[in-house]
């Protein structure tokens, strides 16, 4: 046995590292990105704005300037504090560290992956509770699962990934007032949804938001921030390790958020592309395209798996979810450019015939 087998946890021996596939020379339509590049124009700029950094100097520790950037853009009230993190994996990680031992994480499932993996790796205890056959919120288990499990912390991805429903507003209501958890509601996907729980923040104390710039365009900047009021910020903020937020993401950010009107023209682009794609696909004989309010659409196909492995060898990488629990014969697939969509849809029109 070798000395990492002998030293390491055999919990986190037992569980497989969260797997990124090889996306060369690919159309990526797998990991909830936008297509969308800086525009040339700006490149130009952008680089001239990073050349002013003094590399050689820590962070801004508190990066001041970068969370009224994303107050601006995304309409954060001044009494809401703002937490941030190297994308939203490090304030899931976060939460879970101000846990105690032994205590329970609870979320939806099927539902985002990091949140029973974080728990595992921070020795708290995970909770799945099913959705109904719809992919919606079983309102009455989840009460109960609360009532028997008596989480520290509740997860609810919304809209859900990967799912993309966003689940009845009363049904959430219902889970933050029936449980002293911490309820957090993660809305990476806000810039494509009709409906967001921001306001809310001031009507339930024990409610935060997550939120990303990884769906608007920006996931190489690896950017999270958590939203609550200021009194949970700031014991929060305890946790968070010194310069968390790199120089370059914060300069990065700073610049590219600038850009309200082509960030919020690209959401209008990718909704609308997605409701072209979402009618495409439910138009092809055997294939079940469910609603989304992300930037992406699950569907459910014959042949799954020979299908995710055809797009694959034309050139478009897609996420194959069809050996996951309760998620038979599933895909998923980002919305992308409308030349990108038209190629994913002509290989799956053909690969049906």
């Amino acid at each position: 046995m070798s000395f990492i087998n002998k030293w390491l946890r055999a919990d986190i021996q037992d569980i497989n590292a969260y797997h990124v596939p090889d996306a060369l020379d690919m159309v990526k339509l797998d990991a909830m990105e936008s297509p969308f590049p800086l525009p040339d124009e700006l490149i130009g700029q952008y680089l001239a704005y990073l050349a002013d950094e003094d590399l050689n100097r820590y962070p801004n520790p508190g990066a001041g300037e970068l969370i009224q950037t994303l107050r601006d853009l995304m309409d954060i009230p001044n009494d809401f504090g703002v937490l941030l993190g190297n994308g939203s994996d490090e304030l899931i990680q976060l939460l879970a560290l101000a846990c105690d031992t032994g205590d329970t994480i609870l979320s939806i499932e099927p539902s985002f992956v990091m949140y029973g993996m974080i728990a595992k790796f921070a020795r708290l205890n995970y909770q799945g509770v099913d959705l109904d056959d719809n992919y919606e919120i079983d309102t009455n288990a989840t009460i109960k699962a609360i009532e028997n499990y008596k989480p520290k912390l509740v997860f609810i991805a919304y809209p859900n990934n990967p799912t993309g429903n966003a689940f009845d507003r009363s049904a959430v209501e219902k889970i933050i007032t029936s449980t002293n958890a911490l309820v957090v509601l993660d809305e990476a996907y806000y810039a494509y949804a009709d409906d967001s729980f921001l306001s809310d923040i001031s009507k339930y104390e024990n409610l935060v938001l997550l939120r990303t710039v990884s769906k608007i365009g920006f996931a190489g900047l690896r950017l999270g921030l958590l939203i609550g009021s200021k009194d949970t910020v700031t014991q929060l903020d305890k946790l968070r390790l010194p310069y968390n937020i790199n120089t370059l993401t914060q300069v990065s950010a700073n610049f590219l958020l600038q850009e309200q009107d082509e960030i919020n023209n690209n959401a209008k682009i990718i909704i609308e592309q997605r409701q072209i794609l979402s009618d495409a696909l439910s138009k092809i004989d055997g294939l079940k395209a469910y609603p989304s309010q992300a930037n992406f659409i699950l569907f459910k196909a014959p042949n799954a798996n020979d299908l995710f492995e055809n797009l694959k060898d034309n050139g478009v990488l897609i996420k194959n979810l069809s050996s996951a629990p309760r998620l038979a014969d599933c895909l998923r697939v980002t919305v992308g450019s409308q030349n990108q969509n038209q190629q994913f849809i002509k290989i799956v029109e053909d690969f049906y015939g």
